[in-house]
């Protein structure tokens, strides 16, 4: 999705400093980087390395120092990076040099396991308000949050300063939830609810919907499984192809 910059956006006082203009998978790997980081500065490490740090995060040194070249930094020939100054530099980039305050609408199951989640706020979010619109689920304590009914969203998130909603309600809800944070100007929407939602030019959401993974991973053992049967030899399956056709599973990997 897009990076749109608001100043003077709800919930956010102050004009907006000029970022670099980064391609998006720059910005999708930056908190892997981060999180390295964090990691090296855990053990003690004070420098790191380009392939140190690439090996860490799984991707080649190449594609790191051209994502870390947008940020100005290019590290020291024969020294590496200095972690801490590159954290600084990152987490300046990604907004994370204040608290963000979330609020969690949903908490079945999915959303009690996010609510619970305490490794949020070493990472820069709070989770301030949790919502339901299930009365059962309204007035239980989590992680010293009481959730409150969703009808109390617009005043909530005006009195906590709102700026991330976190949508893991089931499908049918989630549109609804998404215009009622729209509406009190929350520009950034995570959505674990398995739809697509409808928002406003300027609206980023991100969307994580866990059986895709599972769906793609599911491709990848297929065709790791039909390259190890050849065709001709004992036990090479054969599949149904469209159109009536059949092919083994090795000639349907490589598209013969």
């Amino acid at each position: 999705m897009s990076q749109h910059r608001h100043p003077g956006a709800p919930g956010h006082a102050g004009a907006v400093p000029a970022l670099p203009d980064l391609p998006e998978a720059t910005v999708a790997r930056l908190p892997e980087y981060l999180r390295a980081l964090h990691n090296l500065a855990d053990t003690g490490h004070e420098t790191v390395s380009s392939e140190g740090l690439a090996n860490a995060v799984g991707v080649n040194s190449a594609k790191l120092r051209k994502d870390l070249s947008h940020l100005g930094s290019y590290g020291t020939r024969g020294v590496g990076y200095d972690v801490a100054l590159l954290i600084e530099q990152i987490e300046s980039v990604l907004g994370l040099t204040q608290c963000r305050s979330v609020a969690l609408v949903g908490v079945g199951n999915l959303g009690h396991a996010l609510a619970g989640y305490d490794g949020f706020a070493s990472r820069g979010f709070r989770i301030a308000a949790l919502f339901d619109a299930d009365p059962s689920r309204v007035g239980e304590q989590i992680n010293g949050l009481v959730v409150r009914h969703v009808d109390e969203l617009p005043r909530v998130a005006v009195e906590e300063l709102i700026s991330i909603g976190v949508i893991a309600t089931p499908a049918p809800a989630a549109q609804a939830v998404a215009d009622q944070l729209v509406a009190v100007g929350v520009t950034s929407i995570l959505n674990f609810a398995p739809c697509v939602l409808s928002v406003p030019e300027g609206v980023d959401v991100r969307k994580v919907d866990l059986a895709i993974e599972l769906q793609i991973l599911s491709f990848h053992e297929h065709r790791k499984a039909s390259l190890t049967a050849l065709p001709g030899t004992p036990g090479a399956a054969l599949t149904a192809l469209p159109g009536g056709l059949a092919a083994t599973d090795t000639q349907e990997a490589i598209g013969t």
